[in-house]
């Protein structure tokens, strides 16, 4: 299964972890969309900056 993550909101003074977290999974802009394979570590990261993106399950 895969999902697609976009970027919303900007990583403008958040904290390092969170900002090295969504480089991580290759989000650098606002809007920006992803499409990557579901697993173990890619959900750890999404739950990591919820708050900062959208999920859809592809």
């Amino acid at each position: 299964m895969t999902v697609e993550i976009t970027l919303k909101k900007s990583l403008i003074g958040r904290r390092p972890q969170q900002v090295a977290t969504a480089r991580a999974l290759g989000l650098k802009r606002i809007g920006q969309t992803v499409v990557k394979e579901q697993n173990d570590a890619i959900n750890g990261m999404i739950k990591a900056i919820a708050h900062l993106v959208e999920v859809k399950e592809v």
